[in-house]
């Protein structure tokens, strides 16, 4: 799932709570760190469809944006259909998690900042084993979500239909699930719904006297499970900004937007998502405001 994809907000929540860990740093780096907690940040989130193989896709991808001076963060569901121009590719185009697939983090990060014109600052990496890991250790006691009959089918759970706890492993296959006629779009809206759930989790426990008390552990373990291009500083700005403006929300929105594409056949890539990137680029820009844009190579 958006493997979880809930990397951000673990980077975020779980860092404001590591910072009284760390060793003193010089005043310089102090600065530094001050000053970048002041910055906007686009952050690249990819689950990955794989549990360690060295080849796979990118089955969720998301853009998310922190602004340490609001009190949301932002998320935006990329549709892994979409059909993209991928730098050096053979073929030119093809389906987004296939630049994934060829080229990792680097080439999916540069493949959307060119067709999309969003200049990205942080990657975040996370596959299934790692998020059934995150889940079990953020919510223990599992999350609550609404289950059909057709997911309890496809996943071989012993549950009866209705709002049912589901945990690590079911909380993936739930994420996962796209056997109805809402396919790809309802993974997105239950990836979103999970990273809801999850920030609100960690809201209440991080409040409590046991919450805190089990943060070091947690933090621990969390970022065991996340391949991120961030560095110590850099999170320890992070958390800096966090503590003093915690996040309070999570905004989304999903690309492509209605409307704004039509589905198409491709003879190398199959079933694709043909943008109307111009709209696309737009409904993006407004809804992360004032995001800078990047001149698109070709």
């Amino acid at each position: 799932m958006l493997k979880k994809t809930i990397v951000v907000m673990l980077i975020l929540m779980l860092a404001g709570c590591s910072s009284g860990l760390s060793d003193k740093h010089e005043s310089t780096e102090k600065n530094s760190r001050k000053e970048a907690a002041k910055e906007a940040k686009n952050f690249l989130l990819i689950g990955v469809d794989s549990r360690g193989e060295k080849d796979s896709r990118s089955d969720a991808i998301m853009l998310a944006r922190y602004e340490p001076s609001g009190e949301a963060i932002k998320l935006v569901s990329l549709m892994r259909d979409s059909y993209v121009k991928i730098p050096d590719y053979d073929k030119t185009y093809s389906k987004l998690n296939h630049a994934y697939y060829i080229g990792g983090a680097d080439l999916l990060k540069e493949t959307i900042e060119q067709n999309f014109e969003i200049k990205i600052d942080h990657t975040a990496v996370i596959d299934f084993n790692g998020f059934v890991e995150v889940l079990d250790t953020l919510a223990p006691d599992g999350l609550e979500v609404e289950v059909t009959e057709a997911m309890i089918d496809d996943m071989n759970l012993n549950l009866a239909s209705g709002k049912q706890k589901l945990h690590g492993e079911e909380l993936l296959a739930y994420v996962r699930f796209r056997h109805d006629d809402q396919s790809d779009f309802g993974r997105v809206d239950r990836q979103r719904e999970v990273l809801e759930l999850i920030k609100n989790e960690m809201k209440s426990s991080l409040t409590s006297v046991e919450g805190i008390a089990r943060s070091p552990e947690m933090i621990k373990k969390v970022m065991n499970d996340i391949d991120t291009d961030l560095q110590v500083d850099e999170v320890l700005a992070l958390a800096t900004a966090f503590i003093l403006n915690p996040v309070t929300e999570v905004e989304s929105m999903r690309i492509p937007v209605e409307n704004s594409f039509t589905d198409k056949m491709s003879n190398h890539a199959g079933a694709v998502l043909q943008l109307d990137f111009a709209e696309n680029i737009s409904a993006l820009k407004e809804f992360l405001q004032g995001e800078e844009s990047i001149e698109v190579n070709g």
